[in-house]
């Protein structure tokens, strides 16, 4: 009890007094964290700063606000954007003939590109004053998601002049007369923009622009102007070949001091007419055969005046800045929508065919093989709608949050790319025969752009993730790391000092938290709503209080080294992505009304949603470089070891169950795929003969029936068979004609192009 006491003062005494507690921790702690602080680049150092902490914050910090999150609100649209959706986009989507645009055409048809400028769909985040539509992040997520059920050629030609492009950047940076001059023109569809920010040396490193723009004057019309000569070459450019204004990222440079003492001024953003004296615009790409258009773009010394820098003179030097805002949010919204379209797409077909397509006499949706792929689909499906529809909240909300962005880009693309493989599997023979019937061939053949675009997939998972989210959302490391730049010593150890007892406490917290919570299998923890998914939210509590934990030690331990080791860093980000995800699907089953139907999909997702957080921690710590550390992590993280099971065959068997009917359930996973009347499409056939074949199943019933009393032959093609029938009075004429009428719908769907012999 002496040796305890005294051990007791001791502690007192060292983080009670503060001259003591000065000299004997923190100034030690002090230098060794100025030690191994991680190097930040100027870029790296703007892409940290630039953007808000939003919900991640939550999720990073170990004890998430549950009520917070509800408290967002409910993504929906404005009557305004109901109706543009419900008129103009509908239009649009009878005037598309994918096969069309994508075989023949390798372009958009004039009529359409004509519509599409006619009727706003290239401004839909103009502001109103400027003609434009102003709509929501959700909207135009809305809009592209539509548009992509139908087309991907058509989605992203929509798409990349209400992203990250002159539109945007000069509605948050341009200057006065510069928005007056263009916006109105981008607005009506009279000016294509296009922004070349990709060169053959610079693609996820975008920091790294070779491209320059030198500070210099010229004499033009008898007048000096002080403007720069630019020379850039530029490739992947979306809409380039048919732009009429170009947006443009360059390195700004002043070697002969003509606007102040810096010679680099570092990356800037300007606005160039395409016609412009010196801008070529060269070649066309062909990005895996889709037909949106695609190319590069040069120039050599093109001389332009400080005046066309995207919010004057002033911003020159800012442009990294300024991108990195705006691309979050472009990465919150399109490539998000085309992957929830992917979703929608697979599942509205997926579930139609595996019911209309018959195997051994059996639907093959019966199958249990089948049942596992399409499960995935169906689940995949929820969470990209829930993804989706959180993050274009967070957008709405006017913050731009560039960790969630980040997340969806990355996450959901490439569940998009899961559902098409999933879908190809279960629909074989129908979705690789290219054809008007094939609803499926394009959007799998033009999966893998979304992957590569706005930072490649490898890159976002290993470097932005965890590196910009143990950053920005811990609530002490940026502070601390501040403190250390500060130049006077004095003053940046007791700020230092300050937050030290506060990352103290926090740090022991979440390790009590983590403990606790896993030997209580998170029982103690609170969830903000009772009934079947209480367990989630408790469970996710756990898992954010040791990413948190493990977070603090790795970053102790390891220091700058953490940000090399991509492999650990990436796992680390999969957890807090994971509860993301997780934290988005139970919002949405929020949203809907608790929807009883919905719940096996819910289910499956969390289920997975954890099991994946729980692996990808279990992973990090296998793989933690120091052991002792790492055993002890494993000690408070896992005591028990880890039971986060992915779902079981029964679940996957009820989630399929729920959706191989007509059905509310189906209807609010697919509705971003929207029929209309006189659709002949591939999609509207298979789902007619879904709907068809559904009507006819108390008649199907009765003649399996019949089968098994020996009344009935049991191998006939169906025609035959329902003659049969109607010969044994078993079915009335009415009976017979809808059956005949169902199986023909149900030839058409299963039914494939073919072509003339070459």
């Amino acid at each position: 009890m002496t040796l305890f006491i005294l051990a007791l003062l001791l502690i007192i005494v060292l983080f009670g007094v503060k001259s003591i507690r000065m000299q004997f921790i923190t100034r030690p702690v002090f230098a060794f964290f100025k030690k191994v602080l991680p190097p930040l680049s100027d870029t790296e150092k703007e892409a940290m700063e630039a953007g808000d902490v939003w919900w991640e914050g939550e999720l990073f910090r170990g004890k998430p606000n549950w009520d917070a999150l509800h408290s967002y609100g409910k993504s929906a649209l404005s009557e305004e954007e109901k109706s543009f959706i419900d008129n103009q986009v509908m239009t649009a989507l009878t005037m598309i003939d994918d096969f069309d645009i994508v075989q023949n055409r390798k372009d958009l048809p004039p009529e359409l590109w004509q519509y599409f400028k006619d009727e706003g769909f290239f401004a839909l985040i103009i502001p109103k004053e400027y003609g434009g539509k102003a709509f929501s992040a959700y909207a135009n997520s809305t809009i592209v998601s539509k548009l992509a059920s139908r087309s991907v050629s058509a989605a992203v030609t929509v798409m990349v002049p209400n992203s990250l492009g002159p539109g945007e950047l000069l509605t948050h940076y341009g200057t006065k007369e510069q928005r007056e001059h263009w916006l109105p023109l981008l607005a009506s569809g009279e000016a294509v923009p296009c922004f070349a920010l990709t060169g053959p040396e610079a693609g996820s490193d975008a920091g790294a622009i070779p491209d320059e723009g030198i500070v210099c004057r010229k004499t033009i019309d008898g007048e000096e102007v002080l403007g720069l000569s630019l020379t850039w070459d530029k490739r992947y450019i979306t809409l380039a070949p048919v732009a009429t204004v170009l947006g443009l990222a360059f390195q700004m440079r002043d070697p002969d001091g003509l606007l102040g003492d810096n010679p680099d001024l570092g990356i800037t953003c300007a606005l160039i007419p395409t016609d412009h004296p010196g801008v070529e615009i060269g070649r066309r790409h062909n990005p895996l055969n889709m037909a949106f258009m695609n190319g590069t773009t040069q120039g050599k010394e093109v001389f332009i005046p400080l005046d066309w820098i995207i919010g004057g003179p002033q911003y020159a030097g800012r442009g990294w800045r300024m991108l990195v805002e705006c691309l979050s949010a472009g990465r919150g919204i399109s490539l998000p929508a085309l992957a929830t379209a992917s979703g929608h797409l697979a599942t509205k077909t997926t579930t139609a065919y595996s019911y209309v397509r018959h195997q051994f006499g059996l639907a093959i949706g019966q199958f249990e093989g089948v049942q596992e792929a399409m499960a995935r689909i169906i689940a995949n499906t929820y969470q990209l709608e829930a993804a989706r529809r959180l993050t274009t909240t967070g957008i709405d909300l006017k913050v731009k949050p560039s960790v969630v962005t980040a997340i969806a880009k990355y996450h959901m693309t490439e569940m998009g790319r899961d559902v098409f493989n999933d879908a190809m599997d279960i629909q074989s023979g129908k979705g690789i025969q290219l054809g008007p019937k094939n609803y499926l061939g394009h959007g799998y053949m033009a999966n893998p752009i979304s992957i590569t675009v706005e930072g490649a997939n490898i890159l976002t998972r290993s470097l932005m993730i965890f590196g910009q989210g143990a950053t920005r959302c811990h609530p002490y490391v940026l502070a601390e790391m501040e403190a250390a730049a500060m130049d006077d010593d004095t003053a940046a150890l007791a700020r230092f000092d300050n937050l030290l007892l506060g990352h103290m406490g926090y740090a022991c917290r979440n390790a009590f938290s983590t403990l606790f919570s896993a030997l209580s299998g998170s029982r103690f923890n609170t969830a903000p709503v009772s009934g079947s998914t209480a367990q989630y939210y408790k469970h996710m509590t756990r898992i954010s209080a040791a990413l948190a934990f493990v977070t603090d030690l790795s970053m102790l331990i390891m220091g700058g080294d953490l940000k090399r080791k991509e492999m650990l860093s990436a796992r680390l980000g999969d957890v807090l992505s994971e509860l993301y995800l997780g934290s988005a699907t139970l919002k949405l089953f929020e949203d809907n009304g608790r929807q009883q139907d919905d719940l096996p999909a819910v289910h499956y997702v969390m289920q997975t949603r954890l099991h994946k957080a729980a692996n990808a921690l279990q992973g990090a710590l296998r793989n933690f470089p120091n052991r002792p550390v790492a055993w002890l992590m494993r000690l408070l993280v896992f005591p028990l070891g880890n039971h986060f099971n992915a779902p079981d065959d029964k679940l996957a068997i009820k989630v399929c169950q729920g959706m191989l009917k007509p059905g509310p359930a189906r209807d609010r996973l697919t509705f971003l795929c929207p029929n209309f009347d006189g659709d002949e499409g591939g999609m509207a056939q298979v789902e007619q003969a879904f709907v068809a074949l559904h009507a006819c199943d108390g008649l199907s019933k009765k003649i399996k029936r019949a089968q098994k009393e020996g009344q009935l032959a049991k191998k006939l093609a169906p025609a035959l068979l329902y003659q049969q029938a109607l010969e044994a009075d078993i079915i009335s004429e009415n009976e017979f004609e809808q059956l005949i009428d169902a199986d023909k719908l149900r030839q058409v769907a299963i039914a494939v192009d073919d072509f003339e012999r070459l």
